[in-house]
């Protein structure tokens, strides 16, 4: 069932300011978005998806850095692809779920399959940056009749050897709750984006200061970043992910969807040769190297990124 009413647990006012800055980032993008709100039962949860363009579904998983509308720039640039942009439990428009680490997988896969129940798509391509790059490849490991091909911008909590970055080891930390806090300024949000290997993007323009604000206002506005750092202290132990979280070889072999990873050499999750290791284990993996991009890969260069997502898809 789709419900076109908005969670009522944040105070009007703040949210009025939230969508106020989504609706400048669309506007500066020329993009009109459709919004949903899809009501799940397992677990119980109210679940934005904005939509975005025509043709061919493909759901949109983000990462922490924002939520559906981060991926604008990419929007524009694929406008034969019908983007479902979900934003996850708890962040955007979402409500909150329990995440319990011994369960991630399984309840990730059957959220997402409910949301595409809601939205009466019966099979997507789905793409996935950061920990949506887990979401993405639990659906097709679980759901794999609702998924034709995966997408991974970015490197993600995949395996363990990937380590958990330090932003999240902090989030996870006794010290996350300031941390959460810090992050409503706007000199800690641009030091984050900066930290993640965009600096030159920042420095010439490619990320504007719009995209700034909207992320300015996702902490700000939001119950985002606390409902993060709840699901961070679920998945990660002493510093590292628990090992529930992490895709074993054998889950990375019963992958079997075309799958294609596009890593920026700015990305400091991981390394090159880490991830074409995890690419080699899937059945049909590819692996493509962006050189001197950051973790948000298509921040930095968002017409390269939506080519080689076209092509892959359409392949």
């Amino acid at each position: 069932m789709i419900s076109e009413a908005v969670a009522a647990t944040r105070p009007a006012g703040r949210i009025e300011r939230y969508r106020r800055a989504e609706h400048a980032l669309w506007d500066h993008y020329g993009l009109q978005p459709t919004e949903h709100f899809v009501e799940v039962d397992r677990p119980a949860a109210r679940i934005r998806v904005v939509e975005v363009g025509s043709g061919p579904p493909l759901l949109v998983v983000h990462g922490t850095f924002g939520n559906g509308p981060a991926f604008a720039a990419l929007a524009r640039e694929l406008p034969d692809r019908r983007l479902l942009l979900m934003d996850r439990p708890g962040f955007g428009l979402s409500s909150p779920i329990a995440y319990r680490a011994e369960s991630f997988g399984e309840t990730v896969a059957e959220l997402q399959r409910q949301v595409l129940d809601g939205l009466a798509v019966k099979r997507v391509d789905v793409l996935g940056h950061s920990i949506g790059a887990n979401f993405a490849l639990r659906l097709a490991l679980h759901h794999p009749e609702r998924v034709r091909r995966v997408v991974l911008l970015g490197a993600g909590p995949i395996v363990q050897e990937a380590g958990v970055p330090r932003p999240i080891r902090l989030i996870a930390s006794p010290l996350g709750a300031m941390m959460t806090r810090l992050t409503r300024r706007r000199g800690v949000t641009v030091s984050m984006i900066r930290g993640s290997g965009h600096a030159p993007a920042l420095a010439d323009g490619r990320i504007p200061q719009v995209m700034v604000d909207w992320r300015v206002a996702v902490n700000r506005d939001t119950d985002s970043m606390r409902h993060e750092r709840d699901m961070v202290r679920a998945i990660v132990q002493r510093g590292r992910y628990r090992p529930e979280l992490t895709f074993t070889d054998a889950e990375l072999a019963g992958i079997r969807q075309p799958t294609l990873m596009l890593f920026g050499t700015a990305d400091s999750v991981g390394s090159p040769a880490i991830w074409r290791r995890v690419i080699d284990r899937l059945p049909n993996g590819q692996l493509t190297i962006l050189e001197g991009t950051g973790h948000m890969v298509w921040l930095d260069d968002p017409g390269g990124v939506a080519r080689r997502t076209e092509t892959f898809l359409s392949d």
